[in-house]
Parts: structure tokens; sequence; C-alpha cells
């Protein structure tokens, strides 16, 4: 065997195993690859884009308060580019900006709701402008303007058949008491009582119950990253066996 001849072959081996070694940076053996994050999809909400809300607390101008929190969940999801960017089940914020009661004589019941931030199943929380356009849910209410105010509506009508009921009672009574003439006595005191029945009393409050049916409309785009919304909310189920 010529050994002169497999020493050099030997040589050659190793000088290339060293060279090829040579040109591999050394890296950390406990340095991880970076992570690459999803680049972000964003999408707008466009203006005048209604979505159904059903309430989840009551509101009533008997006890409402200028300033109170208003809490609202989404009910049928919201797409855009053929992607939920508003699945069902997602939580609205607002708050109640005006609230009037109705006047003893003249004035109707009123309240306007502002929504603030929308809060994602996930946790993902998006800041947003939306009044109320509609109250399908609520009974004897309407839209009093474009701001969202909910109007009670008129019960003009029924507290002047109570006030005429207290007069024709009076009347009758009148009647049996003194006669003929008593009647228009009786009429004048009976109308009497029902008017002052009336300036006591106060007008209906308007009152939305929880799981009342409203509208939210936005008032100025919202922009939502898509990679970021979920679809239900995140729940760990743990197996005990």
């Amino acid at each position: 065997m010529n050994i002169p001849g497999a020493s050099a072959l030997v040589l050659l081996l190793v000088s290339i195993a060293a060279a090829q070694s040579s040109s591999v940076p050394n890296m950390p053996p406990d340095q991880a690859a970076p992570t690459v994050e999803p680049e972000k999809l964003m999408l707008t909400i466009p203006v005048g884009t209604r979505i159904p809300l059903s309430l989840k607390q009551a509101i009533s101008t008997k006890t409402a308060k200028d300033g109170d929190p208003v809490y609202a969940e989404t009910v049928f999801p919201f797409v855009v580019d053929e992607r939920i960017v508003v699945p069902a089940g997602t939580y609205i914020q607002g708050k109640i900006e005006r609230a009037q009661r109705g006047g003893h004589v003249k004035g109707r019941a009123e309240v306007l709701i502002h929504f603030t931030s929308m809060i994602y199943p996930n946790g993902y929380t998006v800041m947003l402008g939306g009044s109320i356009e509609n109250t399908p849910g609520a009974e004897r209410t309407s839209m009093k303007d474009s701001e969202g105010t909910i109007r009670q509506d008129s019960d003009a009508g029924k507290r002047a058949g109570e006030a005429a009921g207290s007069a024709t009672t009076g009347a009758i009574i009148g009647a049996i008491t003194n006669g003929g003439k008593g009647a228009g006595i009786g009429a004048g005191i009976g109308g009497a009582a029902g008017l002052a029945v009336g300036m006591l009393s106060r007008g209906a409050d308007v009152r939305l119950e929880p799981g009342t049916s409203i509208e939210m409309e936005i008032q100025r785009a919202v922009t939502v990253d898509a990679n970021r919304v979920s679809a239900r909310r995140e729940v760990t189920v743990r197996n005990n066996d």
C-alpha cells in the first residue's frame, strides 16, 4: 500500500471539511429562528353601515343619567370582501349622552345614546363612532333626529281622555247631589280635577328592556385588522380524565 498517497488523500479530505465548516456562520445553539408576523389585512366598515344589536341592560329615562354606560351585542355577522369583520356576539359599548323625562304639561321623554367601542370575542378592541338609527324592538317610541335621539310617543290623547273622564264623573255626581244644575257644577269641578291630575303627572318615560332590538349606524369609517378578528369566543376545555 502506498502510505504517502493515502496520507495525502486524508489531508485533502480534512482540508475540504475545514473549508466547508468555516463557510457556515456560527449561531448560538439556543437562538430560535425569528418569528414572522402575518401581514396586516386592513378592512374598512364604511360610514352609514347599519348593524343590528341586542341591548344587554334595561334603560329608562326615569333613572338614566348623562354618562351612564350602555352595553349591547351584535346579533348578525357583518361581512366586507367576503370576510367577517364583525361576527355575531361582538360586544358594543357606549354611553348615554342625554336623558330627559317627560314634562308635566309639555315635552316628551327622550334619550340619546352614542356607541364608542367594539370588543371582539378574543378581546381585540376597536374604537368607533356609532348612533342608534332605529329601535324596531321598542314600543311607543320613535326617532327624533339624525343624532339618534329616541323619543317617547305622545300620550296627550290618553291624558286628555283621563281629564274628560274626570269631568264626566263630576257631572254625574253633581247631578245626583243637586239635580240638573249640579251637573254643570260637577262637570266643572271634575274637569278642573282632571287638569290638576294631568299637570301633576309626568309624560310616559322611554323604557328599553334587555334584549330590545336596536340598529346601530356607523358615523365614521372604522378600520379593522381582519387577521385579529375571531368569529367565536376562545374557550379552553380541560379533560380531567
